[in-house]
């Protein structure tokens, strides 16, 4: 299994200089990121059921997190987060944390546990699958 840990300055060369527009769209996240424990939907909510403490944060731009959402997340874009972002819905650098965002199509998520990583947040958990996943399960959205 290959892992990869991907950097926000390298996304952002590869969106300006080497994929153009159209691969953008191609986008497809890696099956895992280095540091970050990737989980499905099922184990998602075994995660938050089975821990008061656990944050969920939802990366998606306000119009998609206001379409639907999971309960319990937090609104918090990735283009917002850094460690000060992340200080003020977090309780320390030990807060159990899982990053959602579309789906494997989609970077947001990816970006976010970066640079949680880069902050020294080190219980992070990635849903992969994201509301794509969420919603073929059938599981509710909040509004």
């Amino acid at each position: 299994m290959i892992i990869y840990r991907f950097r926000p300055a390298g996304l952002w060369l590869c969106g300006l200089l080497l994929c153009g527009h159209a691969a953008a769209s191609e986008y497809t996240s890696p099956e895992a990121i280095d540091g970050a424990v990737t989980i499905d939907a099922e184990q998602l909510i075994e995660l938050v059921g089975g821990r008061a403490d656990m944050a969920l944060i939802d990366s998606r731009i306000r119009e998609d997190h206001t379409d639907g959402h999971i309960e319990g997340s937090i609104h918090l874009v990735d283009r917002e987060t850094n460690c000060k972002s992340l200080a003020r819905v977090l309780s320390g650098k030990r807060a159990p944390v899982v990053f959602y965002c579309n789906g494997v199509n989609c970077d947001r998520s990816d970006k976010a546990i970066v640079i949680a990583l880069d902050c020294g947040y080190r219980e992070i958990y990635w849903f992969r699958g994201g509301i794509e996943e969420w919603r073929a399960r059938k599981y509710p959205l909040t509004q």
